[in-house]
């Protein structure tokens, strides 16, 4: 499957470095590249364009009110040099936030994100015999497809790399996580956290931790060792803990 694309910005230059990237990955055309915001709404509005690599600060119509009137016409991935927009950027349902200068590698797994999700999409449901209905189960909260998270601290919107996260722990207004290089503090509760971040990777052990499954280094009994820190098991979450590491053969 190819994705037809389009690019807009304001900055000429932005625009030949998303040409470039574009013409090195087989499942991207790039339809158009403009600096008229307005033009390119319209492209998207008419209908046939899969992706948009889209500017924020544009001086007709900012990227955010872009995202606005398009109404999900299209899949986004932002491009821009200011972090301050992720956080609302991502309640519109954007596919990714690049942060200028882009790197040809976090270019590429953002555009493969928004193919396999059109694949996924595109592919038809198998034909399966008729079955005697029955009640529907609970829904399961879907995951997204993430490796990064933003959270905001007292001066600044922050990206952290999923990976480099090792614990986080619940204080009494606030949270800590805690990195392989920093302490990043945040306000914002642990449940709220423990929605956002894949449950493939984290868990909570505790009324007050969240740990990454693959930064432990050893459990011995009801403690276990994250570089050199020594975290508790409360009883309430001791089964399902137990119950994800033996299915992950530690």
């Amino acid at each position: 499957m190819t994705l037809k694309c389009i690019a807009v910005d304001d900055e000429p230059l932005a625009l030949d470095i998303i040409e470039d990237y574009v013409s090195k990955v087989p499942f991207l055309e790039l339809v158009k590249r403009t600096e008229n915001a307005i033009e390119a709404l319209q492209m998207v509005q008419a209908g046939g364009i899969d992706l948009v690599f889209l500017d924020i600060q544009m001086p007709d119509l900012t990227g955010i009110q872009f995202l606005k009137i398009a109404n999900n016409k299209a899949s986004y991935i932002l491009t821009t040099a200011y972090s301050q927009y992720a956080l609302e950027s991502y309640d519109l349902n954007v596919s990714d936030y690049l942060l200028k200068p882009i790197a040809f590698d976090r270019f590429y797994k953002a555009v493969e994100k928004v193919h396999n999700q059109h694949k996924n999409n595109a592919e038809p449901a198998p034909a399966t015999a008729p079955v005697v209905p029955v009640a529907a189960p609970a829904a399961v909260p879907v995951q997204p497809v993430q490796d990064f998270i933003f959270v905001k601290t007292e001066h600044k919107i922050q990206k952290i790399e999923l990976d480099n996260i090792l614990y986080i722990e619940g204080l009494k207004d606030y949270i800590s996580i805690f990195t392989k290089a920093e302490r990043v503090i945040t306000l914002q509760n642990m449940k709220r956290m423990e929605e956002t971040l894949p449950q493939s990777q984290f868990i909570r052990v505790h009324k007050s931790y969240i740990i990454a499954l693959d930064k432990i280094e050893s459990i011995e009994r009801s403690r276990i060792t994250i570089c050199g820190k020594i975290i508790p098991i409360g009883d309430t979450y001791r089964d399902e803990f137990f119950k994800k590491i033996e299915n992950k053969n530690i």
